[in-house]
């Protein structure tokens, strides 16, 4: 199906525009780690989430008010949304460059099917470490074996996988080597991301107390290997390194290297509200267009996103109250 939509691009005085767009599917989540949420609350889902064909079309409608290619789904945690189903068959019809997931892994083996089905082919799982009680220490739910049962079966498919690890230390810096030898023994690449100044850390001084940078990072994996940096994409959140003859990991150094003039993301909730910038807890709402016809919700969705590009932080990310969790991060 085709949409009405305008070839000029919406760019900010940096030369910004959105590419990649991050779709939560709800808010809640099966786990409460301890960088994302206080006291071992789980997130719950958000009031007057959006259906499965709002979400399609939604996105249907920003990719051609925009000249999105690239999709992440997202939560919370994606998988435990019974919307999931539904959604992924309906944006991998449209024509999207890329398609991919972001999950923590524990509902992988219930939905393995679907998302080999569906020709996604990669996806991005989180885990933070490969010692079964420091998993459930930081996690504070989940099992680490069932997490590991479903990278296997994602690798057996053929799907490309990232793993995305939060260091912290005396929490879990010990897993960082092992960590690096488990994806470089099956080519998967890991990708270190520095805790971010979000959400719950922004008071008290457990950010600062946790906090590993990217050179202590570097400096640790420097006693077992060889590695050098290589290029990355230009709106890459990534810093990249590889190590000659083994494999290639990341480093997302929010603090470190911020990345903001360059960022492309845009994120929508699973209540239908756009966020520019996961520094800035400011949200436009876009619950307006499903009353409008598909021409009328582009015009509007053009205007929505011009505000909401210039919501992005200039330099660097400056922290904010908000969950990241709650907007898909």
């Amino acid at each position: 199906m085709t949409t009405p939509g305008s070839t000029e691009l919406i760019t900010d005085r940096l030369g910004r525009r959105f590419r990649n767009l991050r779709l939560s599917l709800t808010a809640a989540c099966n786990y409460a780690c301890t960088y994302c949420v206080p006291d071992g609350k789980r997130l719950q889902a958000a009031a007057y989430e959006l259906d499965g064909d709002a979400m399609v079309r939604a996105v249907r409608l920003l990719v051609a008010a925009a000249s999105i290619d690239k999709l992440r789904i997202t939560g919370g945690e994606p998988l435990l949304s019974p919307k999931f189903p539904e959604i992924l068959s309906g944006v991998m019809q449209l024509g999207l460059e890329d398609v991919s997931l972001t999950t923590n892994g524990q509902l992988i083996p219930r939905h393995a099917e679907a998302i080999v089905d569906s020709g996604m082919r990669r996806i991005n799982i989180s885990l933070d470490t490969l010692d079964a009680e420091v998993f459930r220490s930081i996690a504070r739910s989940g099992d680490l074996a069932t997490v590991l049962h479903g990278i296997d079966l994602m690798q057996k498919a053929g799907l490309k996988i990232k793993i995305n690890m939060v260091p912290m230390r005396q929490v879990n810096d010990q897993q960082i080597l092992p960590m690096l030898e488990y994806c470089l023994e099956r080519g998967i690449e890991l990708r270190f991301i520095e805790l971010m100044n979000m959400g719950h850390l922004r008071s008290g001084n457990t950010y600062t107390r946790q906090f590993y940078g990217m050179q202590e990072l570097l400096d640790c994996i420097a006693e077992r290997y060889a590695f050098s940096r290589t290029e990355a994409p230009f709106d890459s959140t990534a810093v990249r390194f590889e190590i000659p003859g083994q494999g290639t990991f990341g480093i997302i150094a929010n603090e470190t290297e911020p990345f903001c003039q360059t960022c492309t993301r845009l994120r929508l909730s699973s209540n239908g509200q756009l966020y520019g910038c996961l520094s800035n807890a400011k949200s436009h709402s876009i619950r307006e267009i499903f009353e409008l016809s598909d021409a009328d919700a582009i015009t509007h969705l053009r205007n929505v996103l011009g505000a909401a590009l210039q919501d992005k932080q200039k330099v660097s990310f400056q922290g904010e109250v908000t969950v990241m969790k709650f907007i898909g991060g």
